[in-house]
């Protein structure tokens, strides 16, 4: 499983990147775009989308497989 990580870039925009890699797979100039992007990954290889606020505070959590456990937040 490859946890997906929505992220402020520190230049300019948004990336998805996997959880364990230092490059980014992705881009974006918004938000959503990278939202978007990173929910379609997660849900091909059945993993998490960890959404990030600027600061790179996670603000959201998504599960796109079955999770027994799910975070209570």
């Amino acid at each position: 499983m490859s946890n997906q990580h929505v992220t402020k870039h520190p230049d300019w925009g948004w990336w998805v990147k996997w959880a364990w890699n230092s490059k980014f797979t992705k881009r974006f100039d918004t938000q959503q775009e990278g939202i978007d992007y990173g929910k379609n990954i997660s849900k091909n290889q059945w993993s998490e989308l960890f959404i990030h606020w600027r600061n790179w505070q996670i603000r959201e959590r998504n599960t796109y497989w079955h999770d027994p456990f799910p975070p209570k937040w």
